[in-house]
């Protein structure tokens, strides 16, 4: 006998419908049965309110619909966009994420890869640190950003186009010395080409450039001194800066502001990322924009391919240049393009900005 408060089950639906429960089960599972069978059980479903255990279902079928992203973190914009539009490519799908944050500690990585596949996903898309992960090749993988093997695909922006964009831009904008900022970790991947891509538009063009790169962890006062040791007479020796990142664009504009300098009359600023002002409104800095849907889109498409064959181990998206108020086109009369306390915060990491390498 049916307990008062527990749950409606298959069998309370076939005895309401007056069918067999085999019949409940197809309609359950979306196979066609005649449609006054099919009308009945939807009726008892809805007047029993019977809640179908999609995840038990896709146990059964060895398919849980369920997509896990490993992600660094969610506060930082371009991170944040990542999540947004991946879980939007899955909706489309009908399917679920299951969102693993690690804030930026690699080490809970491998803890998160094994409690996804303990639950069943149907496969993981990271944006890793860790270079000791270890996937079970029975489980689909697409890294984000990081080459991990033949056997798992990496989704990514163009980096190195991406770097030579920015030091031509300056070039066009009448930029002769520039500089070439970058904080980020000693791990081989993608992003660090934007370093190689930097140098061979300076080449191209025939800029000179200077370079301060500095490790995860160390201070942003590095960055601070370098920028100090080159203010001469009042004025700073690079009329141009690149960035690796939007979010340390922000932090260098801050410390330029300090310097009496003016950005982007006495020094002009290009990023990377394309990050927004509240996610969708004016880009925070001129930057180099990532493709963010489409990179999204790549990967849930890649994840979910059955044919595994078809699966790339790179695929690399292009970029373009977006202009955001740190560099002078747009404004032929040198008026202020972005006054100084309008620049909005960016999110950075126990007061350092982190770059994603």
């Amino acid at each position: 006998m049916k307990k008062e408060n527990s749950s409606p089950t298959m069998k309370d639906v076939a005895r309401e419908a007056g069918v067999a429960l085999g019949t409940v089960s197809k309609v359950v599972n979306g196979i066609p049965v005649g449609d006054s069978y099919r009308i009945k059980v939807e009726e008892a479903i809805r007047k029993l309110n019977y809640q179908i255990n999609s995840y038990a279902q896709g146990l059964k079928a060895n398919k849980t619909h369920t997509v896990a992203l490993l992600i660094p973190n969610t506060q930082e914009p371009f991170y944040a966009s990542l999540v947004y539009h991946i879980n939007i490519s899955l909706l489309k799908r009908k399917y679920r994420m299951l969102l693993c944050s690690t804030d930026y500690d690699s080490s809970q990585e491998q803890e998160y890869i094994a409690m996804a596949q303990q639950n069943k996903v149907d496969g993981i898309i990271g944006l890793t640190y860790n270079p000791n992960l270890a996937i079970e090749e029975s489980t689909p993988f697409i890294a984000i950003d990081r080459t991990m093997g033949s056997h798992i695909p990496c989704v990514t922006s163009d980096n190195f186009a991406g770097g030579q964009m920015a030091a031509e831009k300056l070039a066009d904008l009448g930029c002769k010395h520039v500089a070439f900022l970058r904080t980020g970790s000693s791990l081989t991947n993608e992003p660090n080409k934007r370093k190689a891509g930097f140098e061979n538009g300076c080449l191209s063009r025939g800029l000179s450039y200077e370079m301060k790169i500095i490790s995860d962890g160390d201070p942003y006062s590095e960055f601070e001194k370098f920028l100090a040791e080159h203010i001469h007479e009042g004025r700073l020796s690079f009329d141009g800066i690149f960035c690796v990142t939007d979010a340390l664009a922000y932090s260098v504009i801050k410390t330029l502001q300090k310097l009496n300098q003016k950005v982007p009359e006495d020094v002009q600023i290009i990023g990377f990322d394309g990050t927004r002002h509240f996610g969708n409104k004016d880009y925070t800095c001129s930057t180099i924009v990532q493709p963010v849907p489409e990179m999204a889109e790549m990967c849930v498409d890649l994840l979910l391919r059955e044919n595994t064959s078809a699966k790339p181990p790179l695929v690399c998206l292009p970029v373009t240049y977006a202009y955001g108020g740190t560099t002078l086109e747009g404004n032929p009369e040198g008026k202020p393009s972005l006054p100084m306390h309008d620049i909005h915060k960016l999110a950075t990491h126990n007061g350092k900005t982190m770059e994603r390498t």
